[in-house]
């Protein structure tokens, strides 16, 4: 059934519950349906409300997410692809450092930041922290063209998903560092993707709770990436089995 028949469905079953709830009874009338029916028609009716509340919650969430990670095609027009990279890093309250550059510009708590950053046109950036912050897959597009992004830092993002690692394969030339440690939506599929990352020299997947089997997933990793410093932790390597055999074990002394 379509969006818009549940919707109309909805309305029809709230208008016939509202005039039931207040259809006035007198001794000429048929009785009154028993208190408890009445109780049950009062917060079948809430609940609808309820419901319909947190779906309009869920949508405007949803919709202040993708605006904050428009495409910035309009300062990317105006003051290049550098200077776009750095302004929406800083609007989503996040740090960089440009190439060369000891400074690191950051936002303070109320999501301010230094506008000396337009000084550096033509620049590009080495060190990326978008750490806590609301990135996600559309967003990334913002830093395409990033070819000297050495380190990345993703850490606690709620947004970055498998679509958000199959396209970091756009940084796999200068890519040295990632963090996505403690980011609910990875799965190992998400994982997998990382083997275009051929020159990443430290990788931390610290705390991902959609990961089930860890010491399977850390030995691909390092087959995968074998010149680099996998950082796991947070896991419970024991992977005892019902069975009682012994493969748990095994993978252990594998590490």
């Amino acid at each position: 059934m379509s969006a818009p028949m549940m919707s109309l469905q909805r309305c029809c079953q709230r208008s016939a519950l509202l005039l039931i709830a207040r259809r006035p009874w007198s001794s000429s009338s048929v009785s009154p349906p028993p208190l408890h029916r009445r109780l049950l028609l009062f917060l079948t009716q809430r609940y609808y409300d309820v419901e319909m509340l947190l779906s309009w919650r869920a949508q405007w969430k949803r919709r202040g997410i993708e605006k904050k990670n428009a495409y910035y095609g309009y300062t990317k027009r105006f003051h290049g692809p550098d200077i776009a990279a750095a302004y929406y890093i800083l609007s989503m309250k996040g740090g960089f450092r440009f190439v060369g550059q000891s400074e690191w510009f950051l936002t303070d708590r109320r999501g301010k930041f230094n506008w000396d950053f337009l000084n550096h046109k033509d620049t590009q950036l080495q060190d990326v922290d978008m750490s806590y912050t609301l990135t996600n897959y559309t967003g990334l597009v913002n830093l395409e063209g990033q070819r000297s992004l050495r380190t990345l830092s993703l850490r606690g993002c709620p947004e970055v998903d498998d679509w958000f690692l199959a396209r970091l394969h756009m940084f796999q030339d200068s890519l040295e560092e990632l963090d996505i440690s403690h980011c609910p939506r990875i799965t190992t599929g998400g994982l997998a993707a990382l083997r275009n990352l051929k020159g990443l020299r430290r990788l931390d997947v610290s705390s991902l709770p959609r990961i089930s089997s860890p010491g399977l997933v850390v030995i691909l990793l390092e087959e995968m990436l074998p010149q680099c410093q996998i950082t796991a932790t947070g896991y419970d390597y024991s992977l005892r089995q019902d069975n009682g055999d012994e493969s748990g074990e095994q993978i252990q002394g594998q590490r």
